[in-house]
């Protein structure tokens, strides 16, 4: 049953708020992590700080509960606190975190993967996915012996990525200079741009956009052609989209894939796998060693919870749930002849987006995820779902959206969207992320 219920009034965050004023100061940004700080919420209305989380249950500081639709930003497929992953990491637990050997488990849960990724050949264990990412565009330049990247979606924080970003200051010119951007969906821009100089394509196979006209397949035999590895950064699509991930769903093998985010639960692992001849210079020529690589805990979550992704169809059961919530969100703003608001997406991860010819889109956003929190909501723009999202949060939600949504329409066609946003609106991640259709230099 859902527990989550209207506010008369928003949320008490008078915790939150003291905390955030010990941050201040203390912590550069006061979060670790972008997509979790302040800035991408309502100031004044949304809690900064959650306390605990059961299922798809957070509770915040204040003890304010909500039915969450961020889910840590990704990694918690099945939900918070979930019992077979909780068990297997106390079990892991009482033998130790991490050891002066190898562990088991790092032959276990490789064995595993490589019995559900396609083309997982050979696979190496790390930290956080711009970790892999990263060796992974090492890998590419080593066994090719060029230099440029080719990038499509977000791929971290590390230098030869953020460069196209507006965020890039620290990355030396030089290093900038190497990493060039082209546009989903449209092959001709990266056949304008790709040369002989271009060690890899590195991209998200999808964010929210569906491959047209075989693109994905079209990408890799360019790549094919040209002696240029291909990347899939599955972050967000390794076992959620399918249980193997984009490469199983699209039936595209890339050269390497990375993985993160859904494969442990909330636990700190990410994978990297790929074509045996590549991945073997990981033996001696290239250097990609962590102490925390091999860490068991979170072996030990990601073991489980691979199985019950696998064994209880987990996938599946993401793209219902959230297929009916973006069929009724986009129902509901019909039924009210709005066009300036759609949900967007595959439905293990969808986005609801606003037209900024109708006003501006983050005001828009604010005053959504406003009446979202007053009625025990947690939202960012996303739904990206868990196992533990049931069909009574579903009908929940798209009662919210109903009273939401003509609200939002009154405020649009009266312009008065700001006036109606009880603090400051959320911010953007990245004003710039690209040089779209920037070509590198041609190697004659």
């Amino acid at each position: 049953m859902n527990t989550v219920s209207f506010n008369e009034q928003y949320p008490t965050i008078e915790q939150s708020d003291e905390l955030y004023s010990r941050a201040l100061g203390l912590i550069p940004s006061v979060t670790q992590t972008l997509a979790k700080g302040p800035g991408q919420y309502i100031k004044g209305v949304a809690p900064k700080y959650l306390a605990r989380g059961k299922g798809a249950r957070v509770w915040d500081v204040d003890g304010n509960e909500f039915l969450d639709y961020t889910m840590g930003v990704g990694p918690l497929s099945l939900g918070y606190s979930y019992p077979a992953v909780n068990d297997a990491i106390k079990k892991q637990l009482e033998d130790g975190i991490t050891f002066s050997l190898m562990h088991p488990l790092e032959v276990e849960v490789a064995e595993l993967v490589q019995s559900i990724v396609p083309n997982a050949e050979s696979v190496r264990f790390s930290k956080t996915g711009c970790d892999v990412a990263t060796a992974a565009v090492r890998l590419a330049r080593a066994f090719t012996k060029r230099n440029k990247v080719l990038c499509c979606g977000y791929h971290g924080w590390h230098d030869w990525y953020i460069g196209v970003t507006d965020r890039n200051n620290g990355i030396p010119q030089t290093t900038q200079d190497l990493t060039y951007t082209f546009n989903y969906n449209d092959i001709q821009s990266v056949i304008d741009s790709i040369d002989n100089d271009t060690a890899c394509i590195i991209l998200e196979p999808i964010v929210f956009e569906a491959p047209k006209e075989n693109f994905l397949h079209r990408l890799k035999e360019v790549c094919q052609q040209n002696g240029t590895l291909l990347i899939f950064d599955e972050m967000w699509t390794g076992f959620r989209l399918a249980v193997g991930g984009a490469q199983e769903y699209f039936g595209v093998k890339a050269d390497l894939a990375c993985f993160s985010k859904a494969v442990a639960n909330g636990m700190p692992l990410s994978i990297l796998t790929g074509r045996k001849d590549v991945m073997q210079l990981l033996e001696k020529d290239v250097f990609f060693f962590t102490t925390f690589g091999g860490e068991a805990l979170s072996l030990a979550a990601a073991k489980v919870t691979i199985e019950e992704l696998r064994d209880k169809h987990v996938p599946g059961y993401l793209s219902f749930q959230g297929n009916k919530l973006k069929s009724g969100y986009n129902q509901l703003a019909d039924d009210l002849g709005i066009a300036f608001t759609r949900c967007s997406g595959f439905g293990c991860r969808t986005i609801v987006s606003f037209d900024s010819s109708c006003g501006n889109p983050l005001e828009m956003k604010s005053f959504v995820q406003q009446e979202l929190i007053k009625r025990g909501i947690l939202w960012t723009g996303f739904h990206n779902m868990s196992f533990s999202h049931m069909d009574s949060d579903i009908e929940y939600t798209l009662s919210a959206y109903r009273e939401i949504l003509p609200m939002l329409k009154k405020v649009v066609e009266t312009k008065n969207v700001r006036a109606a946003l009880r603090g400051e609106p959320v911010e953007p991640v990245f004003r710039k992320t690209s040089n779209f259709n920037m070509k590198p230099k041609k190697v004659a």
